[in-house]
């Protein structure tokens, strides 16, 4: 019974190590992201699938958008326009990136 009892110790011992070591990983990596309402961003079409071009031809990113709301800190709600208007406005901020526009200097002849 004793052994029984220490062997049940050092599992949950164990399983708290694991646990600990786990979230000091995930903590270390994961930043919390700085979206505000207003702020322009790009959405990922890896979900958008009534985009109408070839898979390898479809573009990675679409927008810019403006952000309407914050919901949390996992979601956001952009004002979605032209193709993307039909997808369901609320996104998670893990498919969105923050919009930077092109240096006129370094790239002329680029539209965005």
């Amino acid at each position: 019974m004793i052994m029984l009892n220490k062997v049940k110790h050092n599992a949950k011992k164990s399983m708290n190590d694991s646990f600990d070591y786990a979230k000091q990983k995930w903590d270390k990596s994961h930043q919390v992201p700085d979206f505000k309402v207003g702020d322009l961003v790009l959405v990922s079409t890896l979900n958008f699938n009534n985009i109408k071009s070839l898979k390898k031809l479809k573009d990675y990113y679409v927008g810019p958008f403006f952000i309407v709301a914050i919901h949390g800190t996992n979601t956001v709600q952009v004002e979605l326009s032209g193709e993307s208007e039909k997808k369901h406005p609320t996104i998670p901020v893990s498919l969105i990136k923050p919009y930077k526009p092109a240096d006129k200097e370094l790239f002329p002849l680029r539209n965005l």
